[in-house]
């Protein structure tokens, strides 16, 4: 048995050299069945038998369970985004409350006497593939930082996964950027008098032109890439790590062992869900006017206070701090005390050298210029960086597989349960005809309603961007499969390059915006499907039913995302660089807009050479990590994480530090215990202090103001 276990844990194939290796064998018993609770479920999960017909995978239970957990989290993210930008990768949260949820449907009708149909494993990945989509399109896409081949060794056991495979998300799309960079307050933070952001340039907020937008856009990535599953799947055998994990994660909670341990941590989600929501709401009655309560406690006195050092007591972060890895905070924390620690103190002493004194901070050509071009130097070398990495290693890959095709080693020839999930994968099969004919009616409509909706952006840059879209998002989705990595964000930006300066001066901004969006929505989507299809193929999940699920959960997002952001939008004032909703990418992109149109003749004095050299220190800082030995180059700091808090200050930076430091004193305390429970702790703070916005969204448009202010001033 040991010889067996240490032969499927030898490494891959050279082109699986950067993903997981096979599940050990307890955890592959939890793929294709194995002893289960429930009385009758063992055809119905797989085991030893045929999974259910897809049309049984599909419920109504699980639809409603999937609009609940969709809503519930686009509520959280819509906040993260409108916030600092910064959102972690909530997959597994969404799936431990999917599984909450129904597993607490199915027991509760049992004790009322009702029969009810076994909760299987093929719905719950059916539940967490639709809200996932769900409130994915509140997300616009996630944006990772590489993950480091060191810590990628193994499938997590069970429940078990390392929060380092979860990092975040660092220039949320849509609503906190391309979208919102197009109202007329991010038109005016960016200079009306700045060249290129020409008079006119901007599109106020609105649910119905929105909700068009995204139906638009959203569903041409869900086909592009159908034909082709089979191929990157089975054929080349990708491994897409988040899914794969996922599907670990489902699969573990349908075992005995599974169900145990998911128990303790429904128990703990639970607990901290609940401190952290009526934590929120006891600060809300001390948040009663500028700078007031515990979100402004000058923890290290006034004058870090000022330079936003401070901890904010904002238990949204502290659990985000939980889900991201060390590196990830402590890079954002060595971003904040570079920035907001040494180089804007030493700017500001300049004023009336390198700017104007007469003109306020917030002006484009004053600090906010350095603040916000300097964010993008930084964004733009990670992401170039690793833009020409993943486009290398994909056609290396691509040219290894060809080489080897018909090299077949032992060790890699399919077993029974390989065979096995490999049948049903391909036995719902979708017709290619259907998925051709879908992607050219839908570009049919797209071509015809986006140029209504945006006269800047002409028919023929949306036909060009959804000709490109399939062969963009198999580069995409297969340097996801080897990587994790979802490139969707940089050829966003590199659309956003192109069309604003072919659409030229006076219409430049917008289309480059809105194009941005277009490409980064149909590349991120193809990618994120087929994570989705790899769990699927690991849950014995039919993907038709998957591909369904994907199709529900985006109509839902279209719809309740548009809702959620006008309610955040109404109720708080979004945008404004000195309050709490600061939305900082929407300014980031606007500027890329007008870097497109106008060049470096858009950038303050001196701010090119400091460009230069943070864009140079982000190619380095991701070369030293790639080219030292892993022991020593998992200490390099991610520039993408450094740039977070240029623009959006410090506090956050040390609410994630906080984060980090309870986990690492967790997993010296208890390291079982650890790994078993800070993903569930982390959800419940998120999801408990981010679902108070809601209520606290309906007081503000009530006019309804928390009664007492609690503020700090100094006695000198």
């Amino acid at each position: 048995m040991k010889q067996e276990r240490r032969r499927k844990r030898q490494p891959g194939p050279p082109r699986l050299e950067l993903v997981v290796a096979h599940p050990r064998e307890e955890e592959m018993a939890g793929l294709d069945g194995g002893g289960d609770a429930e009385e009758g479920a063992t055809h119905a999960r797989g085991g030893g038998g045929a999974p259910p017909p897809w049309r049984e995978q599909l419920t109504a239970r699980g639809l409603v369970a999937s609009l609940a957990v969709g809503a519930m989290y686009s509520v959280i993210v819509m906040k993260l985004n409108l916030t600092t930008g910064l959102v972690p990768t909530l997959n597994v949260s969404a799936a431990l409350i999917a599984f909450v949820v129904l597993r607490g449907w199915t027991q509760a009708l049992a004790r009322l006497g009702f029969a009810a149909r076994p909760f299987t494993r093929q719905e719950n990945t059916v539940v967490q593939t639709c809200a996932v989509a769900c409130y994915s399109i509140a997300v616009g896409g996630q944006d990772h930082p590489p993950l480091h081949p060191s810590s990628i060794r193994r499938l997590p056991s069970l429940m078990e996964i390392p929060t380092d495979w979860f990092f975040g998300s660092f220039c949320a799309g849509g609503f906190g950027s391309y979208l919102l960079g197009l109202n007329k307050r991010t038109y005016e933070m960016a200079g009306e008098d700045t060249e290129g952001n020409v008079p006119g340039s901007y599109k106020e907020p609105g649910i119905a032109w929105m909700t068009g937008f995204l139906l638009a856009v959203s569903f041409v990535g869900l086909l592009a890439l159908v034909p082709l599953r089979k191929v990157m799947i089975i054929d080349y055998k990708l491994t897409y790590p988040s899914g794969t994990a996922t599907a670990v994660l489902i699969n573990g909670f349908h075992t005995p062992h599974g169900d145990a341990m998911a128990k303790q941590q429904v128990n703990g989600f639970t607990k901290y869900f609940a401190m952290s929501f009526f934590w929120s709401f006891f600060q809300w009655f001390y948040s009663g006017g500028d700078n007031c309560g515990f979100s402004q406690f000058p923890t290290f006195g006034l004058k870090a206070w000022q330079q936003t050092f401070f901890f904010d007591f904002s238990l949204t972060y502290v659990g985000a701090g939980m889900i991201c890895s060390h590196l990830v905070n402590l890079s954002l924390l060595l971003g904040a005390i570079l920035s907001w620690g040494v180089m804007w103190p030493l700017i500001s002493d300049l004023k009336g050298d390198w700017y104007s004194a007469d003109i306020p901070e917030s002006s484009m050509k004053s600090l906010q210029g350095y603040k916000a071009f300097i964010c993008v130097a930084l964004i733009l070398g990670d992401g170039l960086y690793n833009f020409v990495k993943i486009v290398a290693l994909t056609i290396k890959n691509l040219f290894d597989s060809s080489k080897l095709k018909n090299a077949k080693k032992g060790e890699d020839m399919p077993v029974l349960d390989e065979l096995h999930r490999n049948e049903v994968f391909t036995r719902d099969n979708i017709p290619s005809w259907l998925a051709f004919s879908g992607y050219l009616g839908l570009t049919f409509i797209a071509v015809i309603a986006i140029p209504m909706m945006f006269h800047e952006m002409k028919w023929y840059y949306v036909v060009i961007a959804y000709l490109l879209a399939p062969a963009l998002g198999f580069c995409n989705a297969y340097g996801a499969g080897l990587t994790d990595i979802n490139m969707a964000y940089n050829y966003g930006k590199i659309a956003l390059f192109i069309l604003a300066a072919w659409a030229g001066k006076d219409s430049g901004v917008v289309a480059g915006l809105v194009g941005c969006g277009l490409v980064k929505s149909l590349v991120s989507i193809s990618a994120d499907l087929m994570h989705d299809f790899k769990t699927g193929h690991l849950t014995l999940t039919s993907p038709r039913s998957m591909i369904i699920a994907q199709a529900i959960g985006t109509v839902m997002g279209c719809v309740i995302s548009p809702l959620t952001f006008f309610l955040f939008y109404n109720a708080f004032d979004i945008g404004n660089p000195e309050g709490y909703w600061k939305a900082p990418y929407a300014l980031v992109y606007r500027n890329m807009a007008i870097l497109g149109v106008e060049g470096f003749s858009a950038l303050p004095q001196h701010c090119l050479q400091l460009c230069y050299g943070f864009f140079g220190f982000a190619v380095a800082a991701n070369l030293t990590r790639d080219l030292c030995p892993p022991k020593y180059g998992r200490w390099v700091p991610l520039p993408m994480a450094m740039g977070v808090p240029f623009l959006v200050g410090a506090s956050f930076a040390i609410d994630m530090c906080i984060g980090s430091l309870i986990v690492f004193t967790w997993h010296i305390i208890d390291k079982s215990k650890a790994a078993l429970m800070v993903p569930a702790v982390a959800s419940g703070l998120i999801c408990g202090d981010g679902l108070w916005i809601f209520p606290a969204s309906l007081l503000a448009l009530a006019k309804i103001s928390p009664p007492m202010c609690m503020a700090f001033r100094s006695t000198n």
